[in-house]
């Protein structure tokens, strides 16, 4: 199977909303289906270079996805890339698909001067972690939503 990968940019709004339709039915879950962006604001952040969503499409049908984010540091001149979302559609899955997406990633992450791509996974999402223990180092950390101040 020939899987094309490929950037989108501030013209592809129609994929992104085909693509998170793809993360809304992989990941189970409603919220990508809600208050569904506009077309200004996927121009708006679509535009910005820090902002990376991949398509995987396999004879002309998104079979997977990626989007990341590159967060700029302040300790040395250097970036940290964050995989948000990655998905594969379960027909698709064990056939290279997340890992050619991650390894484009590898290749915009080089231009970046990124020095880590990192990724969460959840406990009991057994697929996922085998990928993730196959291509990087793991770290068993917590995670906290801290939600932000509403001030009037």
């Amino acid at each position: 199977m020939t899987v094309e990968i490929r950037r989108l940019g501030p013209d592809d709004c129609d994929r992104m909303r085909e693509l998170n339709g793809l993360f809304g039915h992989v990941f189970e879950d409603a919220a990508y289906a809600l208050a569904k962006p506009g077309d200004d604001y996927f121009r708006r952040v679509l535009g910005r270079d820090e902002v990376i969503a991949l398509t995987a499409c396999a004879e002309g049908e998104m079979v997977g996805g990626l989007v990341a984010y590159v967060l700029d540091k302040l300790e040395q001149e250097r970036s940290e890339i964050y995989i948000y979302d990655l998905a594969v559609v379960e027909e698709h899955r064990r056939r290279g698909v997340a890992t050619a997406l991650i390894a484009e990633l590898q290749g915009i992450a080089a231009a970046f001067n990124a020095w880590v791509i990192y990724v969460q996974a959840d406990y009991g999402d057994d697929p996922a972690i085998a990928l993730y223990d196959k291509l990087g180092v793991r770290e068993d950390v917590m995670h906290f939503d801290i939600p932000p101040r509403i001030t009037r």
